[in-house]
């Protein structure tokens, strides 16, 4: 079993306005990635969940980046099921749309003709193409809206996804509690498995109707995925301020103790676990991941260790002893 760590991005820009993650003299998008992927050898993209990515953004990536990085992208937002403005999509996919469809503020997957769908569906594939070629996509990520529920249609709408990114690894999410809710976590785990997509193992506040259950458990033969949301519970539903203050939460050594055991405890061989941070005030997901790849090397697990910079000197610690970023 290897650990990979990582965070929900890496350019947000209250993270690059704390000027505690990135050096003073790392003030490019390229300089930023590198410098990024010289720390963790994880990372997932969120930016292709508003907009589908190009195929020449994808191949920045894996130039950026060193062998052995794995990017995980999250799915674009209208092949979820969220809401999506028309003006999100590609401005000729938006001309072909019919009249009325332009004039609607929102679309959902289902409002989209069948031959556009195809169109995205094929574009958005197009564009990880670079990052698989490279050997650098991990897993492609489906993070389901809470209306998503456990029912025909919901678990048809999954098993669609799933049959269009076939030849990639897809990881599942879901947000609405009727999934695990009562008897129906192991049909949940069942209907995982037999699509051949990965569990999200998820830590996030409970007792909401949008929140599910942390299942530590795996339904893919290689693959699984943890994401740490935070447990701000006081801001999970709040909708008075930006929506990104749910996941304003720092983890505390203990919290992060306990995750590191859970993580251990899924060990079977083969398996290669990645832990997504998605807490987002400042550096909290940068100092937290730090504090997570240390805990766990003091448990001895297998943790996949940070890349060396490419072209850079190594940082030096305090006593002058060489020190990878990670620590620095």
């Amino acid at each position: 079993m290897s650990i990979w760590i990582g965070t929900a991005s890496w350019a947000d820009k209250n993270l690059i306005d704390t000027g505690r993650f990135y050096p003073p003299h790392v003030t490019t998008p390229e300089a930023r990635l590198r410098f990024y992927a010289s720390c963790f050898p994880l990372v997932e993209v969120d930016s292709s969940y508003y907009a589908l990515p190009s195929p020449a953004t994808a191949e920045q990536w894996a130039r950026r980046t060193p062998q052995g990085f794995a990017v995980n992208v999250k799915a674009f937002r209208l092949f979820t099921g969220h809401q999506t403005a028309p003006g999100a999509l590609p401005a000729d996919v938006r001309d072909a749309l019919p009249d009325e469809l332009k004039r609607k503020a929102v679309l959902y997957h289902r409002d989209v003709p069948e031959e556009l769908r195809t169109e995205l569906w094929a574009r958005f594939t197009a564009s990880l193409r670079p990052l698989r070629e490279a050997g650098r996509l991990g897993l492609v990520h489906f993070q389901f809206p809470p209306w998503l529920v456990r029912n025909r249609a919901g678990r048809a709408h999954v098993a669609h996804c799933a049959e269009r990114m076939a030849g990639h690894t897809v990881s599942v999410e879901f947000r609405n509690a009727h999934w695990f809710e009562g008897g129906h976590a192991d049909e949940t785990l069942a209907f995982e498995r037999e699509l051949g997509v990965v569990h999200t193992v998820v830590d996030e506040p409970q007792g909401f109707s949008n929140s599910v259950p942390a299942l530590w458990e795996t339904t893919h033969a290689q693959r699984a995925l943890v994401r740490l949301h935070g447990r701000n519970a006081a801001t999970w539903n709040d909708r008075s301020g930006h929506s990104g203050g749910r996941f304003n939460y720092d983890y505390d050594d203990a919290e992060l103790e306990g995750i590191a055991h859970q993580l251990m405890a899924l060990d079977r061989p083969a398996l290669e676990i990645h832990v997504v941070l998605n807490n987002n005030a400042e550096d909290q997901a940068q100092r937290n991941g730090r504090t997570l790849f240390r805990t766990l090397e003091d448990l001895q697990a297998d943790v996949v260790p940070p890349h060396a910079p490419e072209a850079a000197a190594p940082a030096q610690g305090p006593r002058g002893e060489t020190q990878s970023p990670l620590f620095a």
